[in-house]
């Protein structure tokens, strides 16, 4: 996802003298709406600069993030990146908030894709409504004994909040990428097992499904457990954000104060 709307920082992490380095920042969910933008160019010391000087100058331009900063991870070329990671001129950087699993989501350009998938199919992130049936081809196979489907779908409600409907934001390029590895991952932990999931994002209404997963096993317990690792995963790893809309407002959920 390239964002439309951009700025140039002028509060920079520097040594006097020093030679900069221009980096650009991309913002999402509720990031992107405290801050007004949803790209920025952010200039630091070129000398071995690291995620660690990236946050420095970040404070600089946005002296709130410091607060935030319990809540929020560094991503680097799409992976997540601690504060001694090297950066350079050309790397592709976000900063992602807690993933939920909204969209004010930022237009985009024609030439821009709006939903993206591996080239089996089986891992795909979408605007379009989700068929349950596409996914489980995606898993079926003669030696399967047993097939796990889970459904997540938007609730009325959070708590003692009503719900109206959800938004969902995503990264849309890494979203892709962590929902292969988590394929990846319950692979190598379950081998006799396959996996496919379909993620949507956008705007959903009450009973529409936000994600797919299905997974074929030759026997049931290794199913539900490789489901249940799944569904886990997508929310610490996806960069997936989930903004709550009802008849008292709008909340991105896990933003903190």
């Amino acid at each position: 996802m390239m964002p439309q709307n951009q700025k140039v920082s002028k509060n920079s992490f520097r040594n006097r003298g020093a030679t900069l380095m221009k980096l650009q920042i991309k913002y999402f969910a509720g990031l992107r709406e405290r801050f007004g933008t949803a790209e920025e160019t952010i200039e630091i010391d070129a000398h071995a600069p690291t995620v660690a000087d990236l946050w420095r100058a970040l404070e600089g331009a946005h002296p709130e993030i410091g607060r935030m900063k319990k809540f929020v991870r560094v991503a680097v070329n799409r992976d997540f990146a601690d504060e001694t990671t090297r950066l350079a001129a050309d790397d592709e950087i976000a900063l992602i908030p807690p993933v939920s699993g909204g969209a004010g989501e930022e237009p985009r350009s024609e030439d821009e894709p709006t939903e993206l998938e591996d080239p089996t199919g089986a891992f795909r992130i979408t605007l379009e409504a989700l068929d349950t049936d596409r996914v489980r081809t995606h898993v079926t196979r003669p030696e399967a004994g047993a097939i796990v489907l889970f459904e997540g779908v938007v609730r009325d409600h959070t708590g003692d909040h009503d719900v109206s409907h959800l938004e969902y934001e995503t990264y849309l390029e890494m979203t892709l990428d962590k929902l292969v590895q988590t394929g990846e991952e319950v692979a190598e932990k379950w081998e006799q097992c396959q996996i496919a999931i379909h993620h949507r994002y956008g705007r959903l209404e009450i009973g529409e499904k936000a994600v797919v997963i299905a997974v074929s096993s030759p026997h049931r317990a290794a199913a539900f457990e490789a489901c249940q690792y799944a569904i886990d995963r997508l929310k610490e790893i996806v960069p997936i954000w989930k903004k709550e809309v009802g008849p008292d407002g709008a909340e991105w959920i896990g933003m903190g104060p």
